[in-house]
């Protein structure tokens, strides 16, 4: 799935990402950027949907990556989010090991990983969403 979409609601940013992540598999990089408030964590929770990914999603803000264990075509999936907005450096991302966790067969979805150039090259996919006007978001899938 690649385009620009315009939603009105959060059901509708979920149903985006759950149509989206119907593509993704083992060893895909997701970057999802948008400011503050754009919907990262609404569409998170729609490609968690379709992982059935059974734990509580939230944004990673502050653990810097959460593992969610789910189900691919009936075997064990791990869907792994990142979430690099409080890392300022390429050195802060290197000890913390980042790139080894991209590699494996899990789906990565990460967020503010725009902000490192170093790891462009290893994303699969990327997800933007943007604030669009009230309660309206852009959301262009590449």
């Amino acid at each position: 799935m690649r385009g620009e979409f315009l939603s009105a609601s959060a059901e509708q940013t979920r149903d985006y990402a759950r149509r989206f992540a119907s593509g993704l598999g083992p060893g895909d990089v997701v970057c999802m950027s948008g400011q503050l408030g754009a919907g990262k964590t609404e569409f998170m929770r729609g490609i968690a949907e379709v992982f059935s990914c059974e734990e509580q999603l939230s944004s990673p803000t502050f653990s810097l990556m959460n593992i969610y264990e789910g189900w691919l075509r009936g075997q064990p999936f791990e869907v792994h989010h990142f979430d690099l907005y409080r890392l300022k450096t390429e050195k802060e991302l290197n000890a913390a090991g980042f790139d080894d966790y991209l590699s494996g067969p899990f789906l990565s979805v990460v967020e503010w990983g725009e902000r490192f150039d170093s790891l462009a090259l290893r994303y699969t996919r990327r997800v933007d969403l943007v604030i669009a006007g009230e309660g309206v978001r852009k959301i262009v899938i590449n």
